[in-house]
């Protein structure tokens, strides 16, 4: 699959690390240094402009290493960009950690992931089948 882009960042453009890769870093795009405080949340900018093919999205989703090691997360997680968006691809990334986190120019601040999607036609109905789960929802399996 082909997704055409514009990088208007002096970051190399998103690319899979290694063969195994399922996502493509994307870094942040900033004239200088962010600092996120504790609980504190900020879009941050990339410079990336997708054309994403019709019946797919990309999906924009934390790094680990940034979670584990400075409380660094995406906050809406998958983020989803829509195939027919053409608008800068920017990150929403919050602080839960206790200590203010720096973010640089540069800094690879999220991955994203490229995902076929299907497009379903909705049936109003007045009853739906039954399963042995049914309505459990939350916690309904328990913890061991």
């Amino acid at each position: 699959m082909i997704v055409r882009i514009i990088n208007n960042s002096n970051n190399p453009i998103p690319a899979y690390a290694t063969e195994g890769s399922s996502g493509m870093d994307l870094r942040a795009n900033l004239l200088e240094p962010l600092t996120l405080a504790p609980l504190e949340r900020m879009m941050i900018p990339t410079g990336i402009f997708l054309e994403i093919p019709q019946g797919y999205e990309a999906q924009v989703r934390p790094r680990s290493g940034l979670a584990i090691k400075q409380g660094l997360t995406c906050l809406n997680s998958p983020g989803t960009i829509d195939a027919d968006y053409r608008g800068e691809l920017k990150v929403i990334l919050i602080n839960l950690s206790a200590e203010n986190q720096v973010i640089s120019h540069g800094d690879r601040i999220a991955q994203m992931v490229f995902q076929k999607i299907e497009i379903v036609e909705l049936e109003s109905t007045d009853q739906i089948s039954e399963t042995a789960r049914n309505a459990g929802g939350f916690g309904h399996t328990g913890i061991k």
